[in-house]
């Protein structure tokens, strides 16, 4: 019998197996935020255990309220700054030089196909593009993994995911993923991997693979995760060009994190695309979906695009193709985050901030802030958001506030609509 791509990376990096069906494995990567670290490192420091397993594989920014907004947020801001340097870990990035995190660790390079990566952040599994196992875990977990290098799991089953035919134009990865959850239910996926596959798969970018993969944990999903190919090796060749002959040796190193044609799965779903419309949340669960022309006409006060699941440069571009002449309605407020640095400085050098703001947008530096609630475009009660962001919960986005999850096209359009609009028909 076969195996999946996530058998696969658990045999590889097996540690120990201390109870039947627990899985001690070695970590490539711990990825640290100043939100959920600080906790671990106080209870680190209190057990006399102040010590970090590789300084090289264990990665820290500061991006969920950043600048700080508070004396609070300081303090955890400042925690995780004096731990890193203490420790003299070699990729810290502070306030300038921070993003969002599941998209700053990616464009540096720090994700690798076969890789075990784990966060103290449920949108870890967004680094599952690029064939790796990527969990978000709990405060011991993270823990232990800042100390030992380890992190035990159950191994998780795996649905396979056939996305099928191609994409309508006009309609994105955020709108495949949104009706896969609609079609799973937010618990459909708990306690297993989601591996995409398929047509619709193939022709994504590694930028789009990470919006799919990103929100794998809004339908119970442990990780998302695709099959590493040309496009996962042209987006690391700056990275990895120094390992490998040719892209060619990379991609056929690559293919051995390829799931066995053989492999036995929990479920095999297909979904057929050809004819998907733009998807649109409503209500408060991120399952609770319907086409964009079922919510056309919901007003909105603020339209948010952003986050890790739509805050990359090609979301940017395709939001700023449409607002590109036009101004955002009267009646609504708009902000942008650029994910990183290096996404701000390109949206830049293409105008693309200049679209935005002459659009009536504001444009905010790269930050989680708004997504969750904390800062820079927290919600009042009764208001509501277009957001680009992964989560509809009630008051995700600030106290009796209310979220629906679209896409950076439907957005812009809702923008200049002041209503959620289909962005097909600008």
């Amino acid at each position: 019998m076969g195996q999946t791509i996530a058998e696969k990376i658990f045999d590889s990096h097996l540690r120990d197996e201390p109870f039947a069906g627990t899985k001690v494995l070695n970590l490539d990567r711990v990825l640290c935020h100043e939100i959920t670290t600080p906790v671990a490192i106080a209870d680190l420091e209190w057990r006399g255990k102040d010590r970090v397993f590789d300084s090289s594989k264990i990665k820290a920014v500061i991006d969920h309220v950043t600048p700080s907004k508070d004396s609070k947020t300081a303090l955890q801001a400042k925690m995780l700054r004096d731990w890193a340097r203490r420790h003299k870990l070699q990729d810290f990035f502070d306030v300038g030089q921070n993003g969002v995190c599941h998209a700053l660790f990616p464009e540096k390079g720090y994700i690798r196909p076969g890789f075990t990566v784990i966060m103290g952040d449920s949108h870890t599994c967004t680094h599952g593009a690029f064939g790796a196992f990527a969990a978000g875990v709990g405060t011991t977990d993270l823990e232990v993994g800042i100390l030992k290098g380890v992190c035990a799991f159950r191994e998780p089953a795996t649905i396979r995911v056939n996305l099928e035919g191609a994409l309508p134009q006009g309609v994105y990865a955020k709108d495949v993923i949104l009706y896969v959850i609609g079609q799973l239910g937010v618990n459909g996926a708990t306690d297993r991997v989601l591996e995409f596959v398929g047509p619709v798969v193939d022709a994504m970018t590694m930028e789009a693979r990470m919006t799919l993969c990103n929100m794998a944990i809004e339908a119970g999903g442990t990780c998302g995760i695709c099959m590493p190919d040309m496009v996962t090796v042209n987006y690391l060749w700056p990275f990895i060009q120094d390992d490998y002959a040719s892209k060619e040796a990379a991609l056929e190193d690559f293919k051995r994190w390829h799931s066995d044609a053989d492999a036995d799965y929990d479920q095999v779903i297909t979904f057929d695309l050809s004819s998907l419309e733009p998807q649109v949340t409503y209500d408060y669960k991120p399952d609770c979906v319907k086409p964009v022309g079922q919510m056309a006409g919901t007003a909105v006060d603020q339209i948010y695009i952003g986050t890790c699941t739509n805050g990359r440069i090609e979301d940017l571009r395709i939001a700023a193709a449409i607002l590109k002449g036009k101004t955002i309605a009267p009646t609504v407020r708009g902000i942008v985050s650029p994910a990183t640095p290096r996404i701000f400085r390109t949206a830049l050098d293409e105008g693309i901030i200049q679209i935005f703001m002459d659009a009536g947008f504001c444009v905010t530096n790269p930050t989680c802030g708004a997504c969750l609630g904390m800062s820079n475009g927290v919600l009042a009660e009764g208001e509501v958001c277009a957001s680009t962001s992964n989560r509809n919960f009630n008051g995700r986005m600030g106290k009796g506030g209310m979220v629906h999850l679209m896409s950076p096209a439907t957005a812009a359009a809702t923008a200049v609509a002041g209503v959620i609009t289909d962005a097909r028909t600008m």
